[in-house]
């Protein structure tokens, strides 16, 4: 039985800012000493990343106490609570927002026919769950089944899809909501440690969903099939990507080993998947990859031999975005429906890449 995704949509915070504009901020706010703010003055300048959307408004508006830019030379290091407290109250926002989205802009689903929603996000908690949340304020069904996916990282997005896919295979009339949401801003950590600043160089906020079911649409949309999910553990790399809860925010470990990791860990997670369908890395026309950072993208082109153009979707992302953790790559898959296609059935593989070091792949065929 074919699955299919039928729809992507995107929110973002309204609160946005240049990367050279931030670049600056931070080398002025975190640190007076000259080698920081050279590491600094790098990570930003090469990220490959434009612009990031925050919930985060220290740059706004005076009526509010700042969270981390207060005075040059000192960033703020609000508690957990207090950056929990902002997550709940900005991401039940967006949370309803794609679902909302993701309906209205489906003609041929209705509120009526949502059976499942699938939540993800690793960035803050609330309870009631955001699901709770969506079925309130739409006015879904009661009895519509719920789930959250929590604290799996940027890769967590595809996890969501396999159980939409698992859902609408043993009931075929399912039709399932999955809604990502990240505010990864909310934890920038006043710390000079490499890896800390990595993390705030390429980290946002950023929210997206999708409206999977078994049910082929009769509408002439571009869609994706779904046809196989992999995922693989790079070797002794667990403490190279990894969430931990601190008492100011959670603190992210993104080693500079990571983009090398993937890259020798890459092939031989997508084999398996290839293998079982008589495929080679020349048959995948599209290869929508989780854009975690500039460097990620440019092993992965250079590893795989892949052009330009199959990453265009992913830099693109990264370049308006950053990195939003699992909600980013919905980001990208939307980005490659709106490429019109030369076929009637194309080939693409996403990939995202996340704590353990974990490599999650999907092959969908995407349908004009």
């Amino acid at each position: 039985m074919s699955v299919y995704i039928h729809n992507i949509a995107t929110a973002v915070p309204k609160g946005s800012f240049e990367q050279s504009f931030l670049r600056e901020k931070m080398k002025n706010h975190l640190s007076r000493r000259p080698a920081t703010r050279r590491i600094i003055h790098s990570l930003y300048s090469n990220s490959g990343i434009e612009k990031r959307h925050t919930v985060v408004n220290d740059f706004h508006s005076n009526e509010h106490p700042k969270l981390f830019f207060k005075n040059e030379g000192t960033l703020g290091e609000p508690s957990t609570k207090t950056r929990n407290d902002l997550y709940a109250k900005h991401a039940k926002t967006l949370f309803v927002d794609v679902a909302q989205q993701l309906i209205d802009q489906n003609k041929t689903v209705t509120k009526k026919d949502i059976t499942h929603i699938i939540t993800v996000s690793c960035t803050g908690f609330f309870a009631p769950e955001p699901a709770y949340e969506i079925v309130k304020q739409l006015g879904l069904s009661t009895s519509t089944q719920r789930y959250h996916v929590g604290f799996m990282g940027c890769f967590a997005a595809f996890p969501a899809l396999k159980m939409a896919q698992a859902f609408c295979k043993a009931d075929p009339d399912a039709t399932v909501m999955v809604v990502c949401v990240e505010l990864c801003t909310l934890h920038l950590q006043a710390s000079e440690e490499t890896d800390q600043l990595i993390s705030a160089s390429v980290f946002a906020d950023g929210a997206a969903g999708a409206i999977v079911s078994a049910k082929r649409s009769k509408a002439s949309r571009p869609a994706f099939r779904m046809e196989h999910f992999q995922t693989a553990i790079a070797e002794q790399s667990e403490k190279d990507m990894a969430w931990t809860i601190g008492d100011t925010g959670f603190d992210m470990v993104l080693s500079t080993y990571v983009p090398d990791i993937i890259q020798s860990n890459l092939a031989a997670s997508v084999q398996p998947m290839l293998q079982a369908y008589k495929m080679s890395m020349d048959d995948i026309n599209h290869w929508p990859i989780h854009p975690g950072g500039r460097a990620i993208l440019d092993k992965i082109e250079q590893n795989l031999e892949l052009s330009p153009t199959q990453l265009e979707p992913s830099r693109t992302v990264l370049a308006n975005y950053g990195n939003m953790s699992s909600a980013t790559i919905l980001f990208v898959l939307k980005e490659l429906l709106k490429h019109p296609a030369d076929q009637k059935e194309e080939s693409a593989l996403a990939m995202a890449f996340g704590p353990g070091l974990t490599i999650e792949s999907g092959l969908l065929t995407k349908l004009r």
